[in-house]
């Protein structure tokens, strides 16, 4: 009981412990792509912010270019009124200092942004310069300390930059395909290399720049504010969504957690192989249990016999029937022969396990080895006045085989057939060709098998317990011992049986052409 209640405790520790495994892993998965989306998030607004900021600088620019155009052409700065009709007329079909178009490709992006940064900021500086000079064209009445001439400036500056927003609407500052080539072209650089869809809103509702197929993922979707003013409001938000972002962060954890599944895997084989050992290992147990009983059961009696014939012959009387004599003395050396033969079994069975056993091959004839192995079971049918039929249908019957250990094979079959037969023994044996192969087959009608026992009777110790476990006499050798001289003939067996119907041996042996 006790060996029974620890394997049980044994099993149940190996499980929870394989589980905690996995569900350590499962967290430890979970919890990486938690802090990668938290990664991504902070990478992706720092890449918003990048451009959020090269769209204000793409606006100054802008912008710059008009004021030095009509600064070049009147020799002085002008005014905000003076500067509307110049916005009016940077609209499409109008302006001539277009800064962009609307099929803008990466070698114009970066001649912008690399070559003409310097140039820009000198026009933003001389016109930063020249607002100091007010809407009414007075002199700026500020101090002359330069904190607040700088203040003044980008005061002015933002004045001129909110005219031009109004004077010209979103759709006439960029184009789509500018904003899709900015965006990727940050996230190509910073190593974000997923589809991205992007949107521009306006006060919470859509613009026209916008790609084909945005749609608002409150899990995938990431947003910063545009044009801001000096106040740092605005009413322009740039939204940029990643359909296939869970599979990019998965697909960042793919190797490790690759690793991880290989490894659990090889626990969980290495587990179940445990798991197996350990239940076969019990099973042989309780096997080689049964062996031991049955070994001695078996030689209990044929001891007791030799020991009261022993008793019967040292009796003087028993002299005077010589008879009687011959008779204890019969018992004796049959009682002896099948302690033999049983002593005899296992040395074989153990010589095969340690392929120790030479078998050697000569060509016989099938059915001459039947009516061999017939001969030795003859007489056991008769005392139970059983019948045995043969039906040799086979033609051809020549085969390579050892003659002696192929004899014991069909004994062992006969003899099963013989003692499973509670009533008088019926058995029948065909012989049949199937191409160049013979069919052996030995059918009886007497307990049957299950399926579990047909599965399970060819190996070693094993015994289908019928009730008492020694009202049918064996050691669970007899038909191991068949099922390796039949691989070492290569040659296949196989059994065909029903419950209380009777059973089927079937030998598939390979012919001499």
């Amino acid at each position: 009981m006790m060996n029974k209640t620890r394997f049980r405790l044994l099993v149940f520790f190996m499980s929870l412990s394989l589980i905690g495994i996995i569900l350590v892993q499962l967290y430890w998965v979970n919890s990486s792509l938690k802090n990668n989306d938290e990664q991504f998030k902070f990478h992706v607004q720092q890449i918003l912010g990048k451009v959020a900021g090269k769209l204000q600088e793409f606006e100054e620019y802008n912008l710059s270019k008009l004021f030095t155009k009509f600064q070049d052409s009147t020799g002085r700065p002008p005014s905000r009124e003076e500067m509307l009709p110049f916005y009016y007329n940077s609209k499409p079909g109008k302006r001539e200092s277009v800064i962009y178009s609307d099929n803008i490709n990466q070698k114009d992006y970066s001649l912008f942004f690399e070559k003409d940064r310097n140039s820009a900021k000198k026009i933003n500086d001389s016109l930063k310069r020249n607002y100091s000079i007010i809407e009414d064209g007075k002199s700026n009445p500020a101090s002359d300390e330069n904190s607040d001439i700088d203040t003044w400036q980008r005061y002015q500056f933002a004045l001129y930059l909110k005219d031009y927003r109004e004077n010209n609407p979103l759709e006439v500052r960029i184009s789509e395909q500018w904003v899709e080539k900015l965006l990727q072209n940050e996230l190509k650089q910073n190593g974000v290399n997923t589809p991205f869809e992007f949107g521009i809103y306006n006060d919470g509702l859509a613009t026209k720049i916008r790609s084909d197929n945005f749609k608002w993922d409150p899990d995938a979707t990431y947003q910063h504010s545009i044009y801001e003013d000096n106040e740092g409001y605005s009413k322009y938000r740039l939204l940029v969504s990643f359909p296939q972002k869970k599979v990019y962060l998965f697909n960042s954890l793919l190797g490790i957690t690759l690793l991880s599944i290989v490894f659990t895997l090889i626990i969980i084989i290495a587990y179940l192989s445990a798991i197996n050992q350990l239940i076969k290992q019990k099973q042989i147990s309780e096997i080689k249990t049964d062996f031991i009983n049955n070994m001695t059961h078996e030689f209990k009696t044929p001891i007791a016999t030799i020991n009261l014939a022993l008793d019967a012959i040292k009796n003087p009387k028993i002299f005077e029937h010589p008879d009687k004599v011959q008779r204890y003395l019969q018992m004796i050396r049959d009682e002896n022969k099948r302690m033999h033969s049983q002593v005899e079994n296992v040395l074989q069975i153990s010589k095969l396990d340690k392929k120790e056993l030479d078998i050697t091959k000569d060509q016989a004839d099938i059915h001459d080895v039947i009516e061999d192995a017939i001969e030795h079971v003859h007489l056991i049918i008769e005392a139970r006045n059983g019948t045995l039929t043969r039906h040799f249908e086979a033609q051809r019957t020549t085969a390579l085989l050892n003659d002696v250990h192929f004899t014991n094979v069909l004994v062992n079959i006969l003899d099963n057939a013989i003692k499973y037969s509670p009533e008088e023994p019926v058995i029948d044996i065909y012989t049949e060709n199937v191409k160049d192969f013979i069919l052996i087959k030995i059918e009886d009608k007497g307990l049957g098998m299950s399926k579990n026992t047909q599965k399970r009777i060819f190996e070693k110790f094993y015994r289908e317990h019928t009730g008492d476990i020694h009202n049918v006499k064996g050691h669970g050798l007899g038909l191991a011992y068949v099922k390796r001289i039949i691989d070492d003939h290569n040659c296949h067996i196989y059994v065909e049986s029903e419950k209380g119907k009777g059973s089927t041996f079937i030998i598939k042996m390979p012919l001499i052409n």
